[in-house]
């Protein structure tokens, strides 16, 4: 061989090596997880499924929703291992759906999941049309938790009570009625371009919906007491207000009244008073500080800008405390000894996925706008930022002591024992014989076999504050999933895929 054919050979191989070598330190596969994540929705669906549902172990359940209160409640999603449909979860899972969307669109496109993405939401505002029955009526909640969590059935079985609620003037529920107006103005952004008349109609609900929140004040587990052992509103309804205003300032093209909302209101409504350390269906704040730090460098007048200094100082509070760069420990997030970020026990992997969304956002904003976030303990560039949420994900899907991927469907090893009534009862496509309240729990619940169906792209509760996990479906603490879980995840996982193939296209042309 001549000196020449040896020197390309070996140039080859090291193009090869260093390849392999990137592939083995980031070994995972952000588009199946991207696909498997939107194939979860269609496992929560609830109402008469379309004709290409993918999820082939479900099928229609819920088909009289609503029917006693004379109004159809058919459809929408059962938010974890039950069958009642809650609103405010419901909500937020379909506003972090389309902020996904609207951040990561053509990533989610590229790998061609755009369209269920898409479905996705739409199953979600069709159902907030339906609920929102008059301009200060919304339906609130279909079932009852109490009554749902006595039984162990399918959902094409549910014997349980369909008893529905509703907020209205006299019952009022601003944080509900906020969260349903976030959801519907951001799909409404969503569908602008590819469905405008439903664009428009979603803009007019979310507009609608937000004057009566903020008309009529009030806490809505105040009016609907069933409410509150399951999702109480804790931080109230200030945050959805402002939330709400921010989408329906983006919605609306910009118009003034909602961005003035958001200026006058900031003191009274704790936007620029409340550093926090989560994000979550019930917490809007962060995401609120995030978005409005977003619109400071096209502030119009300098108190608008002095407003929005003060909501960006906050989102840099919750930023900088994930990131482990606040002055004391109080100050920062908790962390497991194998780096997940750890806000509480009981479904913890919630505050994981938006905590991860929100630095992965403001990561990209910071990049585009060439600039880094102040943190006390230093100045973060957008890299470092955007690294440590893909050690997040990486976490969820197999990076940590358990070796498991907390996404189930994801990789080897999953759980297999998800607390979730459809998934772990034979499926009814498969076995149409009633499986009633009680012979649920004593044939299926109490079993030590893995699910029969598998749950995929759930992501589940996750481990405890020391990395440790228990795949039984009693332990509904770790082993049950939500859907605002797996929401936030979509768009990262997209930036994450874009993320790789752009390392990957730079490996080849350097050399």
């Amino acid at each position: 061989m001549g000196e020449q054919s040896k020197l390309s050979l070996r140039h080859c191989c090291l193009i090869l090596f260093s390849v392999l070598t990137i592939s083995s330190t980031t070994a995972f596969d952000y588009g199946d997880a991207l696909m498997k994540s939107l194939l979860y929705f269609e496992s929560q669906r609830s109402g008469r499924l379309p004709y290409n549902q993918r999820v082939t172990w479900r099928d229609h359940s819920g088909l009289t929703d609503g029917l006693e209160q004379g109004v159809d409640l058919v459809g929408g999603y059962y938010d974890a291992g039950d069958h009642v449909k809650f609103g405010l979860p419901m909500a937020f899972t379909v506003t972090m759906l389309s902020w996904s969307v609207i951040e990561y669109r053509d990533q989610i496109a590229d790998a061609g999941e755009l369209e269920h993405a898409l479905e996705a939401i739409k199953w979600g505002t069709d159902y907030f049309i339906k609920a929102h029955t008059s301009p200060n009526v919304l339906w609130a909640e279909v079932g009852d938790g109490d009554t749902d969590h006595y039984c162990w059935q399918r959902p094409e079985d549910m014997t349980t009570s369909r008893q529905a609620y509703k907020i209205d003037e006299k019952n009022p529920g601003s944080d509900l009625a906020g969260e349903t107006a976030a959801a519907m103005a951001a799909a409404s952004i969503v569908f602008k371009k590819t469905n405008p008349h439903y664009s428009h109609l979603l803009l007019h609900h979310a507009q609608e919906l937000f004057e009566f929140g903020d008309k009529y004040r009030g806490k809505y587990d105040g009016s609907i007491g069933v409410v509150k052992s399951y999702y109480a509103s804790v931080s109230g309804f200030m945050d959805e207000l402002l939330w709400a205003a921010l989408w329906l300032y983006e919605a609306t093209d910009k118009e003034d009244y909602y961005l003035k909302y958001v200026i006058n209101k900031a003191h009274c409504f704790g936007g620029i008073g409340w550093a926090i350390s989560e994000f979550s269906w019930d917490v809007k704040y962060a995401g609120v500080q995030v978005l409005a730090s977003m619109l400071l460098e096209k502030a119009k007048h300098e108190h608008e800008g002095h407003v929005l200094k003060q909501y960006r100082s906050k989102a840099e509070y919750y930023l900088c405390s994930c990131l482990n760069k606040n002055n004391t420990t109080s100050d920062n997030v908790e962390r497991t000894p194998g780096g997940l970020l750890y806000i509480r026990q009981w479904n913890n992997m919630q505050y994981v996925s938006t905590a991860t969304f929100l630095l992965t956002v403001y990561s990209d904003f910071l990049r585009n706008s060439n600039q880094h976030l102040r943190c006390p303990t230093g100045t973060i560039d957008p890299e470092e930022i955007l690294s440590f949420a893909k050690s997040q994900v990486d976490y969820i899907l197999g990076s940590n002591p358990m070796n498991m991927s907390y996404l189930v469907g994801y990789g080897s090893k999953y759980p297999i024992r998800v607390h979730h009534r459809g998934a772990s009862i034979v499926s009814y496509r498969e076995n149409k014989g009633f499986i009633g309240c009680t012979q649920g729990y004593d044939n299926w619940y109490s079993r030590v076999e893995p699910n029969p169906n598998v749950l995929v792209g759930a992501l589940v509760g996750g481990p405890d504050c020391r990395d440790n996990f228990m795949d039984q479906r009693d332990n509904y603490m770790q082993t049950e999933a939500c859907t605002y879980n797996t929401a936030p995840l979509v768009g990262v996982f997209a930036r994450l895929l874009q993320l790789e193939e752009n390392l990957e296209v730079e490996l080849v042309a350097s050399y």
